[in-house]
């Protein structure tokens, strides 16, 4: 799910709006009148042809106006949301809207739910490399946002409204000097300090502003709820996942995890420093009931460094003492766990209530205490992942200096490792004996182990191991932690398998229910409330069977993995590996959760943030606070429809049918013999590796062939060049075929499923955006870089063939033509045509010029051209 909301009001003719686009565009022409002169003229000539000696500028130029028109939309979405809410429409995306829609015969459901405390959503922070900007200017970034919400309020005078403009230019002006492009690769630092950023700009505000929202709504509907429940919690892959990242060691995951406890810390003491003048309540005005003064009392006593002193500083204002007490404390490391970080709020918060200042207690405490429910006292889980590959040259190499291991993944291997793995003892290994790869990986394990045994075992979550294949690669990382110290009962360590391919997801069920019916496995797997936590790849399954058979393949697996571990007492908790654009499962928020089968969400989510999702959902307070609500609302919208017995079974065959027409059509393209050099040569995928837009290599272990490659650069390299087959391709044909094959009913057939099945609605709708973003005219300019041309007609041709078939497949399905029901997608597509068409010419002829010299003389104008189209699109993959 790129789970972005889709902006609201982009094209609304009020005033505002207006004044918006006047300023942005007022204050950037004067910089590029400043700077760029040339290129100001020509954009107010109207003139899109570039010259080359031009490109650096025009491409700069446009790069800075689209992202200048992206904080245009996120302001005015959010402007559109609260004028709403003042006219007191609570929003489709909301907490109130979710509980004022839920059926009557819902509601004891509903309230099982929240009263239960079952409601969680897990929104995970990745460093995947696609997200070009770098932190300087996204902070430019968020600076201009905030002067453009000072901009809202009508007591400014004309002084001040030019004083303010003066700063939309100065900010502009910066960016052009700043400059976009990073010239070196982020090191993993930077990478944690960038994901570290969005709590400290945005995610600590938001979250009380979530959750004041959430009591609200709850207290309106049910009453008053007894409790505040904490439904987000917050987890984060940067400085853990070593998939493909050979950077990622123990100590960098060590470090990652202190780091985040100092940066979180910090908050809560600038908090405090907040919150401390404010707490001026004199026991010579009010007296505090003797249980909650002595409390408060406990608190100076016991966590400040020097009681005498903090009680003569602040006589007779008992209440800043003990604030005072608990800064210091926090400051020197004196709390050992967030639990009596809590305690001590829980204290202050019912000391003012008890002197009936519960408006203080509302406004400078709670949200504090929230703070510190969601964050604890580490911002976020930092989750680990690795292959299994990895994991299994692992074990060989342990195995090998006890003894002798089997053959890797035989019959024999199979059989010690299921012996092994319940094993009361195991035998000693000398880890002087492992070589580099296996001895990191077993140092991490103890690593693990080391803070599952500290005062926050909930630093570290699960291990994640990608490409799961079978249930020895389960037991494997299991046995291994067995090696590392784990205990032979129930371990700790919650292995969480990551199935990614079309096959994979077609073998989980089997491989659940094996690995399950080992009891160290199931023990250790399952949490105590049977819940089982299984994440699914959506970019691996769509780059290996394409959109629409990657769609089907994952709904049908978590129908299938729901019914057989529910045979071992176990119901899945999905965590769904979204990337932004499409073809990585990105879909507007709301309707992608809505798409999923009924009676799998059970209240639970986790997704990842990718990217360029993370800093267009969390970059700003109000954003992020927006779309926390937008995500946790809908996980509790439609977490109590009943659950599903069947999908009905014509529309099972529908899908089914489709799926595996779509997978053939896409295949049929991905074995061409041509295809390979085709993809090559008329995209800049081998050229990705310029932009240094992550730690991360851009193939999973260096190798050149297609089932090598990231699905990242594979995304992004056909959206560079507008093809954007990944999300669209084999859908036209898939639907033409199964019209042939069904006859008169098969039109029937397919607009009875769109009627019926949320998730083909949601398919439709995401090709035909796609297919709005396809420019075959731009493509065919790369297809001209190919050098046999005999190649370059034979796949373009079946490209343009299939474009034409989904086109008229969206337009018979829908009745309408393509776009008319995206008016907002259209023009916010056509606003970026003509600059994406001029950025677009200039990559091509660039990438010529690369591929045809040494050195670096053109390199840095092609990363440019990326970084601009990137921008122009909104997103890199």
């Amino acid at each position: 799910m790129q789970m972005v909301a889709e902006p609201a009001g982009l094209e609304a003719p009020d005033q505002y709006a207006e004044d918006v686009y006047r300023r942005l565009r007022g204050a950037w022409l004067k910089v590029l009148h400043r700077r760029a002169p040339h290129v100001a003229q020509s954009i107010e000539d109207g003139v899109t042809h570039w010259d080359e000696g031009d490109y650096a500028d025009h491409l700069q130029a446009s790069t800075i106006w689209f992202h200048l028109q992206q904080i245009m939309d996120e302001n005015l979405t959010i402007r559109t949301g609260r004028l709403a809410e003042q006219d007191g429409d609570p929003g489709e995306g909301g907490f109130h809207k979710a509980l004022a829609d839920c059926p009557e015969d819902q509601r004891p459901a509903m309230q099982r739910l929240l009263s239960e405390g079952q409601l969680s959503v897990g929104p995970t922070i990745t460093a995947h490399p696609t997200e070009a900007k770098r932190v300087s200017v996204m902070e430019i970034h968020r600076r201009i946002y905030r002067t453009l919400v000072l901009f809202e309020t009508m007591r400014w005078s004309p002084r001040e409204i030019a004083r303010l403009e003066e700063t939309l230019e100065m900010e502009i002006d910066l960016l052009w000097l700043t400059g976009e492009l990073r010239m070196e690769r982020p090191s993993l630092a930077s990478e944690i300090d960038w994901g570290l950023q969005f709590y400290r700009t945005s995610l600590f505000e938001a979250v009380p502003r979530l959750f004041e929202r959430y009591h609200d709504a709850v207290s309106a509907v049910f009453g008053p709820t007894g409790r505040d429940h904490c439904c987000i919690r917050f987890h984060s892959w940067i400085g853990g996942d070593r998939d493909g990242n050979p950077n990622v060691t123990a100590e960098v995951t060590r470090d990652a995890i202190g780091r985040s406890r100092e940066m979180i810390l910090e908050e809560y003491v600038m908090a405090l420093d907040r919150i401390i003048p404010r707490l001026s309540v004199s026991e010579k005005i009010v007296a505090v009931p003797r249980p909650h003064r002595d409390a408060l009392a406990r608190i100076v006593e016991t966590r400040s460094t020097d009681p005498d002193l903090c009680a003569q500083r602040n006589p007779n204002e008992i209440f800043r003492q003990a604030g005072t007490a608990m800064r210091q404390c926090l400051a020197s490391g004196g709390y050992r766990d967030v639990s009596g970080f809590l305690a001590d709020l829980d204290s202050v918060e019912a000391a003012l209530d008890a002197i009936d200042a519960t408006r203080l207690a509302q406004q400078l405490i709670r949200p504090l205490r929230w703070q510190a429910s969601t964050f604890g006292f580490r911002a976020h889980t930092l989750d680990i992942r690795q292959n299994s590959d990895v994991v299994t040259r692992t074990l060989e190499a342990v195995w090998n200096a006890v003894d002798a291991a089997p053959e890797a993944l035989s019959a024999d291997w199979s059989a010690r490792l299921r012996r092994e793995v319940g094993q009361a003892g195991l035998p000693f290994v000398d880890h002087a004996r492992l070589g580099e790869e296996a001895a990191e990986l077993m140092s991490l394990l103890r690593l693990i182990r080391e803070v599952h045994d500290g005062p926050d075992p909930e630093a570290i979550g699960p291990f994640i191991l990608s490409m799961t294949r079978s249930a020895d690669d389960l037991l494997a990382v299991l046995l291994l932690a067995r090696y590392a110290g784990f205990g032979a009962e129930r371990l700790s360590l919650k292995v969480v398998p990551l199935f990614e391919t079309i096959e994979d997801l077609r073998a989980a069920p089997a491989i659940l229910r094996d690995v399950l019916a080992i009891p160290l496995a199931a023990r250790s797997m399952k949490d105590r409330d049977g819940r089982l936590e299984i994440m699914l790849g959506y970019s691996d399954s769509n780059k290996d069977g394409g959109f629409l058979c990657s769609s089907w393949s994952l709904d049908r697996a978590q129908r299938a993995i729901t019914r057989a571990i529910a045979g071992h007492g176990a119901r899945p908790v999905f965590f769904h590996g979204r990337g932004g654009s499409v073809s990585r499962g990105g879909a507007p928020t709301d309707r992608a959760i809505a798409a999923q089968p009924r009676g799998t969400l059970n209240g639970t989510l986790r997704l990842t943030e990718q990217g360029e999702v993370v800093t267009a959902k969390y970059a700003n307070t109000g954003t992020a606070a927006a779309q926390l609500e937008l995500l946790a609302s809908s996980v509790m919208r439609h977490s109590t429809a009943p659950a599903f017995e069947t999908v009905d079974p014509e529309a099972e065959d529908v899908m089914e049918t489709l799926s595996s027409l779509s997978q053939t059509t896409y295949q049929t393209l991905l074995q061409h013999p041509s295809f390979l050099p085709y993809f090559n040569q008329a995209s800049p995928v081998n050229e990705l590796a310029l932009l240094k837009i992550g730690s991360r290599p851009a193939r999973r272990f260096g190798a050149a062939t297609l089932s090598d490659l990231r699905a990242i650069p594979w995304v992004f390299a056909w959206s560079q060049n507008r093809h954007m087959i990944s999300s669209w391709y084999g859908f036209g044909q898939a639907l033409q075929d199964f019209q042939s094959i069904r006859g008169a009913g098969g039109e029937k057939a397919l607009v009875r499923a769109m009627r019926d099945l949320p998730l083909f609605r949601l398919c439709i709708d995401e090709v035909e955006k796609s297919l709005l973003l396809v420019r075959l005219d731009i493509a065919e300019i790369y297809a001209g870089l190919v050098e046999d041309r005999t190649e370059a007609e034979a796949v373009f041709g079946m490209i343009e063939a299939e474009h034409e078939r989904s086109v008229a497949a969206i337009e018979r399905l829908t009745g309408t033509p393509l776009g008319s029901r995206f008016p907002n997608a259209v023009a916010r597509i056509t606003r970026h045509e003509a600059a994406l068409r001029s950025a677009h010419e200039a990559q091509v002829h660039l990438l010529r010029l690369v591929r045809q010299e040494d050195g670096n003389r053109h390199r840095i104008q092609l990363m440019q051209s990326m970084n601009c189209i990137s921008a122009g699109l909104g997103w890199t993959g």
